[in-house]
């Protein structure tokens, strides 16, 4: 049987929110089988959980915020990425802020936190979303064209083209294949990145009070400002598809298709998972009983760091 995951132990970090700039202590603790990944906002007077959903995702400007009542944390994608990447089923997030703290830009240190937790099977049927028929959602035309789409496929694969009036990025593209990649090695150190010129708009709107050259690679007119240069040549294409996974698994489950986009992002991610849900021809719940009947790379065992 292809089982649930949870953590061993519980594990802890501290770090500042990308856009709030606001010092957050982050706990990461086992669940039991069918909880789930649960937000808890544990410095309320009465601690708030926020369980993920498509439907709990309440804002999407310049990140993925999920809600629940008055309760809210912020920037949630990098996080879930990594419980993505690692095959989490079941966790509780205690945190002590509105949102998740930034910490290098990327999910490497999320993957860091949780393999050094330790990552154990539990005796429940891992349940995966499989699509059964293809989904899209567009907004724009011409120029301002945007779209994200699911379609059939038997593992999990993503590939995402960006395009940018810009000669350090221009134009990428890359797919990433669960069955073939390494999602620690190939994706989860990709940071998330910014332009000199858009920051002043963000903070006047209350955003990027935390962002700087530690956790975002930052460019002006002409080049990238980090002295260290980047992680790939590619890390701005690899960054959309780290979020993408990460946006994807506020399902609440894991995906099994094929996602493809074209300068997407949180608000179409979020879309597209709806209007998958909108339709129950679209998708079914589907489990393992034998490992070796998923699809290639689910049975694999997580990788030391």
């Amino acid at each position: 049987m292809l089982r649930q995951r949870t953590l061993k132990t519980l594990t802890k970090a501290v770090g500042v929110g990308l856009h709030s700039g606001q010092r957050v202590e982050l706990t990461l603790r086992p669940a039991q089988p069918d909880a789930g990944i649960v937000f808890r906002r544990v410095d309320l007077p009465l601690a708030v959980d926020i369980p993920v959903s498509a439907y709990a995702v309440s804002d999407t400007r310049m990140a993925s915020t999920i809600s629940n009542g008055g309760a809210k944390v912020m920037t949630v994608e990098h996080l879930m990425s990594a419980c993505a990447g690692l095959g989490i089923d079941n966790l509780y997030v205690d945190i002590t802020a509105e949102e998740t703290p930034i910490l290098d830009g990327s999910s490497s240190s999320f993957v860091f936190l949780l393999q050094s937790a330790g990552i154990e099977a539990q005796e429940a049927p891992r349940r995966f979303v499989r699509v059964k028929r293809p989904v899209e959602y567009r907004e724009g035309e011409g120029e301002n064209l945007k779209w994200a789409r699911l379609e059939p496929y038997h593992g999990y694969k993503l590939s995402f083209e960006i395009v940018f009036d810009h000669r350090v990025v221009e134009g990428q593209r890359h797919e990433f294949d669960w069955g073939k990649d390494n999602y620690t090695r190939d994706i989860a150190r990709a940071r998330t990145f910014g332009f000199t010129k858009d920051l002043e708009m963000m903070r006047a709107s209350g955003l990027a009070l935390g962002g700087g050259l530690d956790n975002a690679i930052v460019m002006d007119d002409y080049k990238v400002l980090n002295a260290e240069g980047l992680r790939f040549d590619d890390e701005f294409v690899k960054h959309k598809i780290l979020d993408a996974m990460g946006d994807l698994y506020l399902l609440g489950k894991p995906l099994l298709g094929a996602y493809s986009a074209f300068r997407s992002g949180h608000a179409l991610n979020n879309q597209l998972l709806r209007e998958l849900l909108a339709h129950e021809d679209a998708f079914e719940i589907v489990t393992f009983e034998e490992d070796r009947l998923a699809p290639a790379g689910f049975d694999r065992p997580v990788a030391a760091w």
